[in-house]
C-alpha cells in the first residue's frame, strides 16, 4: 500500500466532507476512494471514520491520525520544495488571480515579462472582480485590494491605492464644484453596482456615509468611467482605475479633502512555510515594480488634486 497516497486520500475525504467529493477532487473513482480507505483502516487496525449515507464523522482514532497525516504531508511537501529551490531556474505552472482592471493594467505586463525571462514556466492568470477562495479554487496567489478578512491566508502588502471622486470637465463647468459630500444627493452619479449606493468619506476625522442616486449603475469599472467621461455624473473609483483619465484630463478629481482611507494592495497565499520557489521568485520579481507603479499613481493623483 502506498502510505502517502492513502494519507492524502484520507485527508481529502475529511476536507471535502464526503467520499464522492474527495473522488472528484482527486480525479479518482468513488470505488477507488472506498478501497483506499478500507485498506488503510485494515492496515491500521482501527476505524477512522463513521460513515452513513449522508455524512461522515471522525472517530477519536481518526482525529488523532488526521493531525499526524497533515504534519507528515506538510513535511514531505517542505522537503520537496527545499530540493526544488536548488534549481537554477523555476519550473512549473503558476496560477494567479487578480481584479480585472488592475490585472490588465499592471500585473499582466509584469507576468509576461517574467515568463519571457523564465521560459520553463507557464502561467494561468484569471481576472475576476470578486474575492476568490484561494484554497478551494486552487490558486497559488491572489492579488487583493482591501483589508484581509481570512486570517488563514498569508499576506504580502505591496502598497495602497486611494479612493478618487471624479467627473468630466464639462460637468464641472456646467454645475460647478461640490464642496461637501452631502451635496452629492443633488448631483448625478455613476455607480459601480457591486459597491452599492452608499459612498464613504472622511469628514472631520469621522466616517461620513452619503447615499447617492445613480444615473448609471455598471458592473464593470470601464463602463462606469466611460459614463463619467461622457458627463453623465460623478464616479467614485480607486486611484489606479482613474489614473489614465486624470493624467489625460478627461476626468478631474473633486472633494479630495474628504477622501476615504486608502486600501492596501497585497498578494495573499495559503501558507508561507510551503511557498514554492517558483511562487517566491515571482513575488520577489514583481513586488518592487508594482510598488513603484502604485507610488507613481498616488503621486500623480496628488499633483492633479
Amino acid at each position: 500500500m502506498d502510505k502517502l497516497k492513502a494519507m492524502s486520500t484520507f485527508v481529502a475525504i475529511v476536507d471535502q466532507g464526503s467520499l464522492s467529493a474527495a473522488a472528484e477532487k482527486l480525479d479518482r473513482s468513488p470505488a477507488a476512494i472506498v478501497r483506499t480507505l478500507a485498506n488503510l483502516e485494515q492496515h491500521l487496525g482501527v476505524r477512522l471514520l463513521n460513515r452513513s449515507t449522508r455524512r461522515i464523522a471522525l472517530t477519536d482514532e481518526g482525529s488523532e491520525y488526521l493531525q499526524n497525516c497533515r504534519r507528515i504531508l506538510l513535511d514531505v511537501q517542505a522537503a520537496e520544495f527545499q530540493l526544488d529551490s536548488r534549481r537554477a531556474d523555476p519550473a512549473g505552472k503558476l496560477s494567479i488571480t487578480a481584479p480585472v482592471m488592475f490585472g490588465r493594467l499592471h500585473l499582466a505586463p509584469l507576468l509576461n515579462q517574467w515568463l519571457k525571462q523564465n521560459p520553463t514556466m507557464s502561467a494561468e492568470l484569471t481576472l475576476l472582480d470578486r474575492v476568490v477562495d484561494v484554497i478551494e479554487e486552487g490558486f497559488d496567489l491572489a492579488l487583493r485590494i482591501g483589508h484581509l478578512a481570512d486570517s488563514s491566508l498569508v499576506a504580502r502588502t505591496i502598497g495602497s491605492t486611494p479612493y478618487v471622486l471624479c467627473a468630466s470637465p464639462a460637468l464641472i463647468e456646467q454645475r460647478g464644484q461640490p464642496t461637501h459630500p452631502e451635496q452629492l444627493s443633488d448631483w448625478p452619479t455613476v455607480c459601480f453596482s457591486p459597491s452599492g449606493e452608499v459612498w464613504q468619506f472622511q469628514v472631520e476625522g469621522k466616517v461620513w456615509e452619503q447615499r447617492i442616486n445613480p444615473v448609471v449603475s455598471a458592473n464593470q469599472i470601464d463602463t462606469g468611467l466611460a459614463a463619467a467621461r461622457d458627463g453623465l455624473g460623478i464616479c467614485r473609483v480607486l486611484g489606479y482605475q482613474a489614473q489614465q483619465d486624470l493624467e489625460r484630463g478627461t476626468l478631474v478629481p473633486i472633494l479630495t479633502e474628504y477622501s476615504a482611507p486608502a486600501l492596501p494592495v497585497q498578494f495573499v497565499f495559503p501558507h508561507s512555510r510551503l511557498l514554492s520557489p517558483r511562487v517566491r521568485q515571482f513575488l520577489d520579481a514583481v513586488a518592487g515594480p508594482l510598488q513603484e507603479r502604485l507610488q507613481d499613481g498616488t503621486a500623480g493623483f496628488s499633483r492633479l488634486a
